[in-house]
């Protein structure tokens, strides 16, 4: 089976990222889309970040029982900070069966080459890159194991989301609904901006 993998935060969760999986599901070969949780982007503050379980339980309810698309929290259980190449070999050890490839926004490759291990990225998995807006053109674009997609440009972030609410803004049809219900009943991203 082919599986994508859609790492991020999800704090929260938002409808961008479901329209993300959804396309990569159905306008490429990869069959089954995998929302692995990072504990702590090496690239974020850990402070910001709601607990690595509430996130994880976020990106459950958005699921719900769709076939399609499947939580991972596989870098809980491995040292922090998370580095993809490591997640990797630990998934392809886990489940030799699979074929894995990393889902990615455009903005990410101007800096893919700072990431661990990089060259080894390229070499042994796919990456499927939706667009992301004002991002520069850069030569990574043209590498073989880069596939740039038409997937629709969606600006919603997860910032955006908490900032919002921060200021008593609704996000009801910003994420999908039992995510906001959840949100709503903890009282998440309400007493301080992060």
């Amino acid at each position: 089976m082919h599986i994508g993998l859609f790492f991020g935060s999800f704090n929260p969760v938002h409808i961008g990222h479901m329209v993300l999986a959804n396309y990569m599901v159905e306008f490429t070969d990869i069959d089954t889309v995998w929302f692995v949780v990072s504990p702590h982007n090496p690239l974020k503050k850990k402070e910001s970040l709601l607990d690595q379980n509430q996130r994880l339980h976020m990106v459950n309810l958005a699921i719900g029982d769709s076939d399609l698309f499947k939580s991972s929290n596989i870098e809980f259980s491995l040292s922090q900070p998370s580095y993809t190449i490591n997640t990797l070999a630990h998934l392809k050890e886990k489940y030799p069966q699979h074929i894995f490839s990393l889902i990615l926004g455009q903005d990410n490759l101007p800096t893919f080459h700072k990431w661990k291990n990089f060259e080894q990225i390229l070499n042994k998995h796919k990456l499927f890159i939706y667009p992301r807006p004002n991002v520069p053109k850069c030569d990574l674009e043209a590498h073989p194991s880069v596939i740039l997609t038409d997937a629709p440009l969606v600006e919603v972030s997860s910032t955006f989301i908490r900032n919002s609410i921060f200021n008593k803004k609704s996000m009801a049809f910003f994420v999908p609904e039992p995510v906001w219900a959840y949100i709503d009943e903890m009282s998440f991203y309400k007493k301080k901006r992060i």
